[in-house]
Order: structure tokens, then C-alpha cells, then sequence
């Protein structure tokens, strides 16, 4: 199962970008994609732009037998220049696919 949201053509540049870039490096069962700056408009350090704060979950066998602190650094690494030139703020909810038998 495949799961994204929104779709890519209804996405914004930098959420495009993180969509292709966790694509490729995971292969996702589920990835969405939310962007949160609306909600940090005003606060302190806020960059005063869009497509500053985001939370991503995603869900991929890639993390199987990694520790939450591993998984965190596999999709930084997956990010590179995004973070923290782009990116002011990334929420990340990383998990595997659960197994059913």
C-alpha cells in the first residue's frame, strides 16, 4: 500500500522536493507530507516564508532494526541541503510497516 498526501501536483516546491527526495532513498510504504508554517506565522526565529515547518510521517522496511535516534539521522541525510537552509522545522513520525500474518 502506497499512501501520500496531498499529491505531488498539488504540492508546494519544498514539499515536492522532500516528497522525491524520501521517495527515492526509502521507497515508502506511506509518506504525507504536512506543512505546518501557517501555524508558526509571528513566533520567534519564524523565517517569514512559506514552506518553513513541516511534519512528515513516513512509513518504510528501511528502518526495520534502526533505533528512533538512526532513523531520525537516515532522513536528515536523505534531506542534506533542505535542512537547515530550507527547512526550519521538521517534525518526523518514522516507523515499518506493520506485519500481518
Amino acid at each position: 500500500m502506497n499512501m501520500s498526501s496531498p499529491s505531488d501536483n498539488n504540492e508546494a516546491p519544498i514539499a515536492r522536493l522532500i516528497r522525491k527526495r524520501l521517495e527515492a532513498a526509502f521507497s515508502p510504504e506511506t509518506l504525507v507530507i504536512e506543512d505546518d508554517s501557517n501555524k508558526h506565522a509571528g513566533h520567534a526565529g519564524h523565517p517569514h516564508r512559506s514552506e518553513s515547518h513541516f511534519t512528515v510521517t513516513l512509513v518504510a522496511q528501511a528502518f526495520e532494526n534502526e533505533s528512533r535516534i538512526s532513523r531520525e539521522r537516515m532522513v536528515h541525510k536523505a534531506l542534506g541541503d533542505l535542512l537547515p537552509d530550507r527547512i526550519h522545522a521538521l517534525r518526523l513520525k518514522l516507523s515499518t510497516p506493520l506485519r500481518q500474518e
